[in-house]
């Protein structure tokens, strides 16, 4: 449990919110070092074939101006390409999506490593927020670094293992881990510690299907 322990500890959250199309947004940052080159780490995130092999597959026209889907979740535009520092895209689910985008920055690191900063920015109805708060989102984040943490060591979990690996030891306590540490998130960002605890319980329960 200690590699569980130590991606947890590796990433830091931070959530708040912006003032997007006369509406406010929410948003949850997410920041790790990775032990790899900056032009590793962007091809993991731009490359359609690696990100099927750390995410999930993705289709579409993938350069500025075009639509990329992954497969079973969001679509959307590409709206900002720099390599290899920055790419944001529009960030759309569901039949009313609303405003939603992701952004990812990358910055090179002494020894060969590079600092990734995700960024998604959403409005998000209220309801579904205050019984769910920034964990909603930000435990799939996590979820997702870590595999691509796994798969730029070299490893990774197969379709299969990543369906049911929730439903592990190791899966529960990395989803308790990190729902724990945006529900410290949110206090930090000034809520009251008991709506960030209850959150955070049941973004837990949802993500492990413990949810009554």
């Amino acid at each position: 449990m200690s590699e569980i322990a130590d991606a947890i500890n590796r990433m830091h959250r931070r959530v708040g919110t912006r003032q997007v199309e006369a509406s406010e947004a929410r948003t949850v940052l997410l920041r790790r070092t990775y032990d790899a080159e900056i032009a590793d780490v962007w091809d993991a995130v731009t490359s359609p074939e690696r990100i099927a092999r750390w995410f999930m597959p993705v289709s579409g026209e993938l350069k500025v101006g075009g639509r990329y889907q992954l497969e079973g979740n969001a679509g959307g535009e590409i709206l900002e390409c720099v390599e290899p520092e920055r790419l944001r895209v529009s960030w759309l689910y569901g039949p009313d999506p609303g405003f939603s985008e992701v952004e990812v920055r990358l910055t090179p690191e002494e020894g060969e490593r590079t600092a990734l900063e995700l960024e998604h920015v959403a409005v998000v109805p209220d309801d579904f927020w205050d019984q769910f708060g920034p964990g909603a989102v930000g435990v799939g984040w996590d979820l997702g670094l870590y595999g691509l943490a796994l798969h730029l060591a070299g490893g990774g979990l197969s379709k299969e293992e990543a369906a049911t690996w929730h439903t592990t030891p190791e899966g529960s306590a990395f989803i308790t881990g990190s729902g724990e540490g945006w529900g410290e998130a949110y206090a930090a960002s000034g809520v009251d510690r008991e709506t960030a605890t209850r959150t955070a319980a049941a973004t837990i329960a949802f993500y492990t299907g413990t949810q009554a």
